[in-house]
């Protein structure tokens, strides 16, 4: 059986301790090969690479248009980073809540930024078909 693919992102971090701190000890992140320019994380099965930069990294005003994330198959995983985070403290950009209710598309969602301006979303469908499908239902995020 063929391994399937995946996904790699990299991203502007201005500090390797301080992104290695937030995205293994907040978020239960694997490291793996790390250098005082870059850190390799196991980002829930993906290759997710830190890359220090001198330049600034600009700051988006919201969760759109740019940002990454996790789509958790269990409401329960969901829920547990949701607890993980409120018990660590840890600031929402966007607090848990429920989207679409009883539509096509429904899904909890919840976004949080990592200490270098990069914003991220965890979610979860209601309906696994709405995760590529549901094409009919047109509503996408809440611009």
């Amino acid at each position: 059986m063929n391994t399937p693919p995946l996904f790699h992102l990299a991203i502007p971090v201005g500090d390797i301790p301080q992104a290695k701190a937030f995205y293994c000890e907040r978020l239960g992140c694997r490291s793996g090969r790390e250098t005082p320019q870059a850190l390799i994380l196991d980002f829930y099965g993906h290759q997710l690479v830190a890359h220090t930069t001198l330049e600034p990294i600009p700051v988006q005003k919201g969760v759109y248009p740019r940002h990454f994330g996790v789509v958790f198959s269990e409401l329960k995983d969901w829920r547990d980073l949701v607890a993980r985070l409120q018990a660590q403290g840890a600031e929402f950009v966007v607090e848990p809540k429920q989207r679409f209710p009883d539509q096509p598309a429904e899904h909890h969602t919840f976004f949080i930024s990592d200490p270098f301006g990069n914003l991220l979303e965890f979610k979860v469908y209601r309906y696994p078909e709405a995760i590529f499908g549901a094409r009919d239902f047109t509503a996408i995020g809440d611009r």
